[in-house]
């Protein structure tokens, strides 16, 4: 259901009147985007300049009808805009420039290195939501947040321009659930775990048979992988949440980008922040 237009403005105003005190380039505060309210009453998120930037781009895609094209479309744009496709010489040797895809497949295999890094720093600096893990707790673990400054520091040395990408990639994405998801503003979204460590639990669940007794309230780090197959979530997982996810809360989702570019299981990545979850029951 969309939020009341009265809880929308209330959100704004509020939303202003802390912005002193946090920093991201959304339309947005880190601590709505962030909050288990959030999930419940969400709204639109829209990244500074990223739309008006590149205009004729969205204009272009609003007269397409089919989607395969519009993918397309953007990746092409992306590629031209950014000279994905020109050869760069780096101590002798040839390579092409780095791009959002090497970022999301490099995520795909380790989101924990030095392109999970770079996709964190991403949301921190655009939407204020702070990296929580990187091989640790970053909160409690020096050599992690050691390690975390490092990956960034490397990966954003050979990733010129690649944050601009991703504005434009978040971009597309919102404009292809509205398209695709019309009236509505949030998805069932599953994922595994062997790692609870990795988390923030505020509220432990209870024991019953009432499935309501299973809701845990969880901090998830700024950026996470979910899948919208419940079967694919129990391969990443000795337990397996089941989430109410904001579309505005996703940045990425299996076959928004053309089918010759990127594989995966249903793969949506998604903010971070507080959410309810209900743990599934094998």
């Amino acid at each position: 259901m969309r939020p009341p237009e009265n809880l929308y403005h209330q959100n704004i105003a509020q939303d202003h009147s802390r912005s002193s005190c946090t920093l991201n380039r959304c339309n947005l505060s880190p601590w709505i985007i962030g909050s288990e309210e959030f999930q419940a009453n969400p709204l639109p998120v829209e990244i500074d300049g990223a739309r008006a930037t590149d205009g004729s781009l969205f204009r272009r895609l609003d007269g397409i009808p089919d989607p395969e094209e519009r993918s397309r479309l953007f990746h092409d744009y992306v590629c031209v805009k950014f000279g994905l496709n020109e050869k760069i010489e780096r101590r002798g040797k040839t390579k092409f420039v780095y791009s959002y895809l090497n970022l999301l497949r490099a995520w795909g295999a380790d989101s924990n290195r030095q392109a999970g890094a770079v996709l964190k720093a991403w949301v921190e600096s655009r939407f204020g939501i702070l990296a929580t893990y990187h091989n640790g707790r970053l909160a409690d673990d020096a050599a992690a947040r050691e390690a975390f400054t490092l990956d960034r520091m490397r990966g954003s040395a050979k990733s010129s321009g690649v944050l601009m990408q991703l504005d434009l990639l978040y971009t597309f994405c919102q404009d292809e659930l509205r398209r695709r998801f019309p009236n509505k503003f949030s998805r069932i979204l599953y994922r595994g775990t062997h790692d609870p460590e990795e988390y923030v639990i505020r509220n432990q669940p209870g024991s019953g048979d009432d499935s309501s007794r299973r809701i845990t309230l969880v901090q998830l780090n700024n950026l996470s992988s979910f899948t919208s197959d419940p079967e694919v979530a129990w391969e990443f997982g000795s337990s397996a949440w089941e989430v109410e996810v904001p579309l505005a809360k996703i940045v990425f989702f299996s076959g928004l980008l053309p089918k010759s570019l990127l594989t995966g299981e249903s793969e949506h990545l998604v903010l971070g922040g507080y959410y309810n979850v209900r743990t599934l029951l094998c």
